[in-house]
């Protein structure tokens, strides 16, 4: 996605979402949002098989009473 299209995206997102964005913030989100994308195109090279990747269940430990956290 080009620079020009990253930022029409971003405008357009935010204003769906009724998010009052100036533009140096929407430059600054389609800067994140591009870096985002470029580390995602990286991963998505890697060829994973199932015995790379295991899908493990996460299952949290419930709070104790009066432990801090």
């Amino acid at each position: 996605m080009s620079d020009d299209d990253m930022l029409t995206y971003v405008r357009a997102s935010a204003r769906l979402l009724a998010l009052p964005l100036d533009e140096a913030r929407v430059a600054r989100v389609a800067g994140h949002l591009q870096r985002t994308a470029a580390l995602a195109a990286l991963l998505e090279r890697v060829d994973l098989s199932v015995e790379d990747e295991p899908a493990e269940l996460y299952c949290p430990a419930r709070p104790v009473p009066g432990a801090s956290t």
